[in-house]
């Protein structure tokens, strides 16, 4: 099948390049003529396990192709993919004004032949009738300049061309670092549409997914596909967001608990996971929930709320709980260095979880913050981060190369991104470097014994 993805962020490359893996015509558009110049070449501009490969099997079988030349894009494909940003508002209200340049610019665009309009961006309630809406307002400003003075007006035209487009809302679930083994192994796929015709359409985009023909484990059953309405669709993927970020904060409370009355998280994590009705996923303490999604999902459906009358309170006090959280590390490092000012500390990870290269809204950046603020100097060592020298505009730290570099004239170790390389350094050689041999624990990741045996004075969350 002809497909157009315009935007090329995780989600939007992700999406076109396992498309054009398992054989369908793409093309990805974007505006940023560097960053395309740069997918041309096969380089990923994001650190994305297995996605680079991915991008140049599908260059050399000539299934992809990348370009900021919109017009083309909407002529090519008869499924447009919106994966724009929608990054949140200082209220915490979604900024969809992308989503709405990309809508206008498909209606101004549209010429003949029915097209799926899919929004895999992560939008508002009720943004599936209104993308329909900015279409139509795109297709009336190209019919301006087309109807001849005295001509038939844009009224009479618009019937004729709205019927060729239906708009299908369609979530992602991925995960950044297995982004691509999530498209090729997903749990399910959500498709919220009115249109027979348009949701047939993508049921066969997805057919050789559904069928697990990429799949790790090919024998398992087909991928279940979930057809909705369009605002249930959109619901699903917020809803999804918003109890998995209520569920790690709500394993945080418990762990802050065990910190009181001398009980271990990880062991309660495990006894109450194996309760088939909890399950073991996202009940790993720590020191909070970040990324592009989670408190941005949040968020917007908390604004969502308020916008209709209801207060959500669960979600309001997930929110209040993390904001403490990510402030633990620090009272753990006060407890056992006491004053702050003039020491050195040392972070273990900066990205908001392990492969990827994303820092937004990453609980380091808080923690960076309030240490410089405490007169604190703080080095980190990241990977990624470190390895291709991008700083994100990081300010008030020193971003050293390696971990015994980081640990060198530290009082004391933070490990903030439970890394798997982290679990093989040589930690006995970084303690005798450091001026106190502290190590606050904040994703629980480290063995407490082994710690302890190469020098560490060991402190976890809620052990």
């Amino acid at each position: 099948m002809r497909v157009c993805v315009i935007g090329t962020g995780y989600v939007g490359l992700v999406t076109g390049a396992c498309l054009a893996h398992i054989g369908h015509d793409v093309i990805c558009i974007d505006n940023n003529e560097e960053k395309v110049k740069l997918m041309k070449s096969g380089q990923s501009p994001i650190f994305e396990p297995g996605l680079s490969e991915i991008m140049q099997s599908a260059i050399n079988s000539g299934n992809i192709q990348f370009s900021s030349d919109l017009p083309a894009g909407v002529a090519h494909g008869e499924i447009l993919f919106i994966a724009v940003g929608t990054p949140p508002l200082p209220n915490g209200e979604s900024d969809t004004r992308y989503v709405e340049a990309v809508a206008r610019g498909i209606g101004e665009n549209l010429n003949g032949g029915y097209k799926v309009i899919v929004n895999k961006s992560t939008v508002p309630i009720g943004s599936g009738d209104w993308v329909r809406m900015i279409v139509l307002d795109g297709i009336a400003e190209r019919q301006k300049t087309l109807i001849p003075a005295g001509g038939s007006s844009v009224e009479e035209k618009l019937p004729e061309i709205s019927a060729q487009f239906d708009v299908v809302s369609n979530p992602e679930f991925l995960r950044e670092g297995s982004a691509v083994y999530d498209t090729f192994n997903p749990d399910r796929i959500v498709l919220g549409g009115n249109s027979l015709q348009a949701i047939g359409m993508m049921k066969d985009l997805y057919a050789p997914i559904v069928e697990r023909k990429f799949a790790a484990d090919q024998s398992l059953p087909p991928v279940p596909v979930l057809v909705t309405d369009l605002s249930s669709a959109e619901m699903i993927k917020y809803a999804a967001n918003a109890f998995l970020a209520t569920k790690i904060s709500f394993i945080n409370e418990v762990a802050n608990i065990c910190d009181r009355v001398g009980a271990d998280v990880t062991q309660v994590a495990k006894g109450i996971g194996l309760d088939s009705r909890i399950g073991n996923k996202f009940l790993q303490a720590g020191i909070g929930w970040g990324g592009s999604c989670f408190p941005k999902d949040v968020s917007a459906l908390i604004h969502t709320a308020d916008d209709y009358g209801y207060e959500a309170q669960l979600m309001k006090a997930a929110v209040s709980v993390n904001e403490r959280q990510r402030l633990i590390a620090l009272e753990k490092l006060q407890q056992a260095l006491k004053i702050l000012k003039g020491k050195t500390v040392g972070l273990l990870g900066l990205t908001f979880k392990p492969d990827t290269d994303d820092l937004r809204d990453a609980p380091a950046l808080i923690l960076i913050e309030q240490l410089n603020r405490l007169g604190a100097k703080v080095k980190a060592y990241d990977p990624i981060i470190s390895q291709t020298g991008m700083r994100h505009g990081l300010s008030g730290v020193l971003v050293e190369t390696d971990a015994e570099r980081l640990a060198d004239s530290c009082d004391a170790l933070v490990l903030v991104t439970e890394w798997q390389q982290f679990s093989t350094l040589d930690y006995g050689k970084m303690a005798k470097l450091m001026n106190h041999a502290v190590m606050i624990d904040g994703r629980n990741f480290l063995d407490p014994e082994v710690m302890v045996r190469a020098g560490f004075q060991y402190v976890g969350v809620g052990r």
